[in-house]
């Protein structure tokens, strides 16, 4: 097994080690779980380690040189390694633990591949840093980004570090938010693969540098890889592994981006 998940590339290597998240979340579902206080109202499960460390022994087989951060277990390996697996075994703990099916597994090398599975859906959204698939019953389909449904996600968990000049709140009580776009709040990465494969025209989130946070850093690469427009708050350039940026609009194209910065604007 180590040969040949070491013969991977790294777009493999990402997909093998999010669907081996995945397939412990989906068998976890449902089980009374234990709970591991964070503090601030957040906590961890169960399942949450125990896909953490499904994804942890898939990258130490493939890419045993590598250094890992994981948001269960911290940083783990080669602390002077040059490549960095950002991994988050479990987005939306809290939708998973009330019986919600809207949760994403997230494995993304800063900078390169990355991967968003679905463990209900089957659905793993990988990149390998230039285009992006949708892979579904292992058949591959290019990612492609619409604003159609006109659908846009927002963020509304804490904290608010824009706030009082920005809360992702407020577009929802603009009537001009109201007469374009219809909000929908999933608070997941999936939010942002919807974007990148034309499920949502948009994801609007306050925070600072997501480029770099385990919840956020594969989802940014699957959508700046499909040609999404992907910004901060303030309209600076955002993207996994090149720091910059506070917060997040993705939009699927850069005319519904511009109407969303007008609205954030106006807002201020």
């Amino acid at each position: 097994m180590t040969n040949s998940l070491a013969a991977l590339d790294d777009s493999a290597v990402a997909t093998a080690a999010a669907r081996a998240g995945a397939d412990v979340v989906r068998a976890m579902y449902g089980r009374r779980l234990d709970r591991v206080d964070k503090g601030a109202g957040d906590f961890a499960t169960t399942a949450d380690l125990a896909a953490e460390e499904a994804i942890l022994e898939v990258l130490r087989n493939a890419r045993p040189d590598d250094s890992v951060l994981g948001e269960e277990g911290g940083q783990q390996g080669a602390a002077r390694s040059a490549r960095q697996w950002l991994v988050d075994p479990l987005c939306g703990t809290l939708n998973y633990a009330v019986g919600t099916m809207l949760v994403a597994v997230n494995v993304a090398l800063r900078g390169g591949a990355a991967a968003v599975a679905d463990p209900f859906t089957g659905e793993v959204f990988h990149t390998d840093g230039k285009r992006a698939w949708v892979r579904q019953d292992g058949v591959d389909a290019p990612l492609t980004p619409t604003p159609d449904t006109s659908l846009v996600d927002v963020n509304l968990d804490p904290p608010f570090p824009g706030a009082p000049g920005f809360r992702a709140v407020n577009l929802l009580a603009s009537p001009e938010f109201a007469a374009r776009f219809r909000p929908r709040v999933v608070s997941t990465t999936l939010a942002l693969a919807w974007v990148a494969t034309g499920k949502r025209a948009a994801y609007v989130t306050d925070g600072g540098d997501l480029s770099r946070s385990v919840h956020f850093a594969a989802g940014i690469a699957l959508c700046r890889a499909a040609g999404c427009v992907v910004t901060g708050v303030e309209g600076e350039e955002a993207g996994a592994g090149d720091g910059g940026g506070r917060g997040l609009v993705v939009a699927a194209d850069g005319e519904t981006h511009d109407r969303l910065m007008s609205m954030i604007r106006k807002g201020r």
